[in-house]
């Protein structure tokens, strides 16, 4: 069975770190591109940065340019999200999900063809 569990959230301050993790049980990730998406309260879900199966490619949302970074481990079958110098807008729950069949554009800015997500994971980012 296709599971995705995210892990790593948590508080921290304006301008603090996190890294989260989004753990893939029931097949192999490189034959997916994966997503991380949030949802902050009142708000739709929104796509902040997808990469592709090979992990060549990544998309990011402009409000997160150069201050997150995603990345992705075949051999553990882990995607991870590095953000930096958060900000209160960053805070939400966040997701990753999976598609095997969308581009990293259309999953990331119009959450197409995504098969699976993840539970969530909160970040809140407040002094």
């Amino acid at each position: 069975q296709l599971q995705l569990v995210e892990s790593g959230g948590g508080l921290v301050q304006p301008g603090g770190s996190l890294r989260l993790s989004c753990a893939a049980s029931g097949f192999t990730l490189d034959s997916f591109a994966i997503g991380w998406f949030r949802q902050a309260p009142g708000k739709e879900r929104e796509g902040v940065s997808c990469i592709s199966g090979s992990g060549t490619y990544t998309y990011y949302a402009d409000s997160v340019k150069g201050r997150f970074t995603i990345s992705r481990d075949n051999v553990k079958n882990t995607i991870y999200l590095q953000m930096n110098n958060l900000k209160p807008d960053d805070t939400g729950v966040y997701y990753c999900a999976s598609s095997r069949l969308a581009t990293i554009q259309a999953m990331c800015a119009r959450r197409s063809l995504i098969g699976s997500w993840g539970q969530g994971t909160q970040v809140t980012v407040s002094s």
